[in-house]
């Protein structure tokens, strides 16, 4: 291949050799796109440049002052004499042209690298080219390029860089277009930032420039001061001028051919584009740039007409990161259980409900039937307010957009539904039961337990094939299993609920009735691991790093009490761990590290109340709130007083039940996690996988066919490249629409963080008021928290909850006031705020904030 290349020659199996933004600028040509014609000088003779200046050895050392290093010998050493020949022979000599940077890694479909390389516009001279082209190459190693490169997972030295030419536009007006909205997320709609002169002044934010916005042939329009603008000089290079530049500088047809042309670019690429443009004094409009939008949450495959609502399954449960492909499969068929119940059984199990979908490697419920149906639209925003607050903003917003209007006014089907699902769960029975014989609900609860731990046991010599039925069968069943338990909960929160109303104590102001409640299997596993830190040898995990305790528990080399007792809490709670719902992810039994890391947390704990007592303490607390309540209660009516002391007892004994079905949920899972990796180890041993684990890469369906002889490496090894690109992405929609809007971010009322005396609000989810510093924490496994700091965080599933032992308050960013980190910090009798927008990013490790969990509010000085 020819050093310096042509646009029109340029295809997209030259990649390698052009970079992202030449090999793209190649295709517009041939695709008849208005590309200024240019040229690029390959990645071939960046390897040459980087060759002479001894590139590779400073890579390879890498360290602290890497880019700097590397920029500083790219810009001392001359251009080697064979590539300065190509360049000038590509040049006409005197011509004003623009040099930009075409990396290997720009343009991606995760990671589009805008503005990571540098730009010289209207470059003239040979010399002043060479010079543009060299500084190009260094800029591949600034430091915001080397720090996102690391940021995606990208290796320093498997990427180069092309340099574009490309004759200069003097433009008249230029500017960027995105062909879909990049706040809303709203697809096809046409977002275009303009300015006079070049398009600099927009790229690099100098200006505040006119936006347009285009919807169809509407067009919105917002003018900027556009006091700056960045003109060509004659001799080469560019001037800043002020402008004061009145009005708007697109007409509207202006605006809408710009729009066309960014649906011709965005139909040629099949995804949106950040689009970069100019028009010359002839009123002709140029292309100069195009990049895929990197930022915009994939869509998922719609399963109807019109217009569709999902919600994130992943936020609502906690676990923003993606999960695996057989933990989507593990789901489905779970889900199709449920369907079942209520009387829509899919047709294929694996293929899950029709309100489940799934879209960039998570979980989605599609909320549409029930937004379109008046029952639905009564029943949603409450079982929302349960669990996801935040959302019930975002569905009541919907409910006016006429695109979602009712067409099923009826409420009977959602009725029928109600009774047979009631009726093949017996409800009627099992809530008379939590009111006549709550003992015996709760011995019920435990005999579920042990049929469970029945129904999962395989003889060790089962089949591959004989796995995977079974996990299928047991996967299709949990969820009517363990549903059975739900009733005897939601008896005691109706109790809870009767009681205020009877007594007329809002329910924020009998939270404390709630605290320390038995028979829930979260919190009497975090004390059992508290007890179980009372009880070991503190040496060595004062001491140690806790890769070396993992290392010493494996080889049965812990002191004894430690070594027995870990085990013991394992064999009972080693299905549990961080992302739990996943399957495809370490139980605490494949991996103890975290487990071992908070008990060495609790081990270096210096004063304070043990956690214990306090959970002690909180009973005690609680029974006088029960009293309290009873007492108002009677000031109204004796018989009213004897009403809700008996039900509050009930709510005592039955709300910890909450946690039980997710406990059982999560053994399934880790079951078939174990069952599933046997069936990895044996498509390993038939070379079929590179290694067990990857059979979580594969759904249950994939699985069988591999065993049947097919080979789904590629698969496997494409499903991880996107995990991991995935796993970086940094934001996931509470709520998504089928047209791309994030309707959070459409509803700028009930998304606003901060109240008028600058207090983050939220739901009030754990009474009390607390001042101390705050923990940011996005991931628990290896954090440590002071004993009083105030944790905040994401969400929270059990996995976290070791951390609420010594926490002295919760803000977390999703839930509700019945979500497990609502639940877990009443029960601890910790402050809590759920629901607060944007807190890990609003609060900072160390700043002293203020958490008032009955107001909902948290505030800083």
């Amino acid at each position: 291949m020819a050093t310096a290349l042509d646009f029109s020659r340029i295809d997209g199996g030259m990649l390698d050799e052009v970079g992202g933004k030449g090999a793209n600028l190649g295709e517009l040509t041939r695709a008849g796109l208005p590309v200024p014609p240019g040229w690029v000088l390959t990645t071939r003779a960046y390897r040459q440049a980087a060759a002479a200046a001894g590139l590779d050895g400073v890579i390879a050392a890498g360290g602290d002052g890497l880019a700097e290093k590397a920029r500083s010998r790219l810009l001392e050493t001359p251009v080697p004499p064979g590539v300065a020949e190509a360049v000038l022979a590509a040049y006409t000599p005197g011509r004003a042209v623009a040099v930009r940077s075409s990396a290997t890694a720009e343009d991606l479909p995760f990671a589009s690298f805008a503005g990571q390389q540098d730009t010289y516009l209207n470059v003239v001279g040979e010399q002043a080219l060479l010079d543009a082209v060299r500084r190009c190459w260094a800029s591949l190693w600034t430091d915001r390029a080397v720090a996102y490169r690391e940021s995606n997972g990208i290796d320093h030295a498997a990427v180069s860089l092309a340099v574009v030419v490309q004759d200069m536009v003097d433009a008249r007006v230029a500017g960027v277009m995105f062909t879909a909205n990049p706040v809303t997320g709203r697809r096809h709609e046409a977002v275009i930032d303009a300015s006079p002169g070049l398009g600099e002044a927009v790229v690099s934010g100098a200006v505040n420039p006119d936006r347009f916005v285009v919807r169809g042939t509407a067009v919105e329009r917002h003018a900027g001061d556009k006091r700056v603008a960045i003109r060509a000089l004659p001799g080469g290079g560019t001037e800043r001028v002020e402008t004061g530049h009145e009005g708007l500088c697109l007409t509207d047809a202006e605006v809408r051919e710009l729009a066309a042309l960014g649906a011709r670019v965005e139909e040629h690429y099949g995804a949106p584009q950040d689009t970069e443009w100019a028009i010359d004094a002839a009123g002709r409009i140029w292309l100069t740039q195009a990049r895929p939008i990197t930022t915009l949450y994939p869509l998922p495959e719609p399963r109807g007409d019109g217009l569709r609502a999902y919600f994130s399954f992943n936020v609502a449960q906690g676990v923003m990161g993606p999960i695996t492909p057989m933990g989507i499969a593990a789901f489905r068929l779970v889900g199709s259980g449920a369907a079942t119940l209520f009387g829509f059984a899919p047709a294929d199990p694996h293929d899950g409900p029709r309100a489940m979908t799934e879209s960039g490697q998570r979980l989605w419920l599609d909320l549409t039937t029930p937004l379109r149906s008046r029952a639905g639209r009564v029943i949603l925003p409450k079982l929302l307010r349960v669990g996801e607050a935040r959302t019930v903003a975002l569905v009541d917003g919907l409910m006016d957009d006429p695109r979602l209007s009712v067409i099923h006014p009826g409420r009977r089907p959602f009725a029928r539904a109600a009774l047979r699902f009631a009726r093949r769960v017996r409800v009627p029975g099992r809530v008379f039961e939590a009111l006549t014989r709550p003992e015996r609900a709760l011995a019920r609860t435990r005999r579920l337990g042990e049929e469970l731990d029945r129904r999962l046991a395989l003889p060790a010599a089962a089949t591959p094939a004989e796995r995977l039925a079974h996990a299928e069968r047991a996967l299709t069943a949990t969820f009517p299993a363990i549903i059975s338990i739900m009733p005897y909960a939601l008896t005691g929160y109706g109790l809870f609920a009767l009681s205020s109303r009877l007594s007329g104590v809002p329910i924020g102001d009998m939270q404390d009735v709630l605290r320390s409640v038995p028979n829930n299997p979260t919190t009497e596993m975090d004390l059992e691991l508290w007890a179980l830190a009372t009880r070991v040898e503190p040496e060595p995990f004062r001491t140690l790093p806790v890769p070396e305790l993992v290392r010493l528990y494996r080889a049965g080399e812990l002191p004894p009490r430690a070594q027995r007792g870990i085990t013991a809490f394992l064999d009972t709670y080693g299905h549990r761990g961080v992302a739990e719902i996943d399957l495809g992810v370490p139980r605490w039994s494949d991996d103890p590290s975290h487990l071992l890391g908070v008990l060495a947390n609790y081990l270096r704990m210096d004063g304070g109340p043990a956690p214990d007592e306090l959970f002690t303490r909180g009973a005690a607390e609680a029974e006088a709130a029960v009293d309290r309540v009873v007492a108002a209660a009677r000031r109204r009516a004796r018989w009213r007083g004897a009403v809700v002391r008996f039900g509050l007892r009930r709510t005592r004994r039955l709300a910890g039940l909450r946690e039980l079905p997710k406990f059982y949920l999560v053994k399934v899972l880790a079951a078939v996690r174990h069952s599933m990796l046997a069936v990895g180890a044996h498509l390993a041993e038939r070379g079929v996988l590179e290694a067990a684990g990857d059979v979580y890469f594969l759904t249950f369906k994939e699985a069988r066919a591999a065993l049947a002889g097919g080979d789904p490496r590629d698969l496997v090894a494409g499903r991880r490249a996107e995990r991991e690109r995935e796993a970086r992405r940094r934001h996931v929609p509470r709520m998504l629409l089928s047209d791309g809007a994030e309707p959070e971010a459409l509803a700028t009322t009930a998304t606003t963080a901060a109240a008028a005396d600058g207090a983050l609000t939220g739901t009030a989810a754990s009474a009390g008021t607390v001042t101390a510093t705050a923990r940011v924490v996005l991931d628990p496994v290896g954090a440590h928290l002071e004993p009083g700091e105030i944790l905040v965080c994401p969400s929270t599933d059990p996995g976290w909850t070791p951390l609420f032992l010594t926490a002295g308050g919760l803000v977390m960013e999703m839930g509700g006031a019945m979500s497990h980190g609502a639940v877990v910090a009443r029960e601890y009798g910790i402050p809590a705020v759920v629901g607060v927008a944007g807190a890990t990013h609003r609060i900072t490790t160390g700043d002293t904030v203020t958490v008032d969990g009955a107001a909902g509010t948290v505030t800083t000085p």
